[in-house]
């Protein structure tokens, strides 16, 4: 099919950019990895659920609670996927 295991990091982004649009409601966002709550209006812990949620079923992979616990910002989220599509 592709390029063997796991996910190229733009497709990730362009996802990801995608589900915060959904999540935040906000056609203006586009994901980077240096972006946290702090840079997205409206990023609180229920919508940090959601993102996380949603993440989740959009690329088929589940995070424990510990996991989500230690990402400081978007780029180890993506980080985190990326290494959970691969496995």
């Amino acid at each position: 099919m592709g390029k063997g295991p796991g996910m190229a990091t733009a497709d990730i982004y362009t996802r990801l950019t995608d589900i915060m649009r959904d999540v935040f409601d906000d056609d203006e966002l586009v994901a980077a990895p240096a972006m946290t709550a702090g840079d997205v209006d409206g990023w609180d812990s229920l919508s940090n659920l959601r993102l996380v949620m949603s993440v989740e079923k959009a690329f088929g992979v589940k995070f424990s609670a510990a996991e989500i616990g230690k990402l400081k910002n978007l780029g180890e989220l993506a980080d985190l996927v990326a290494a959970k599509a691969a496995s």
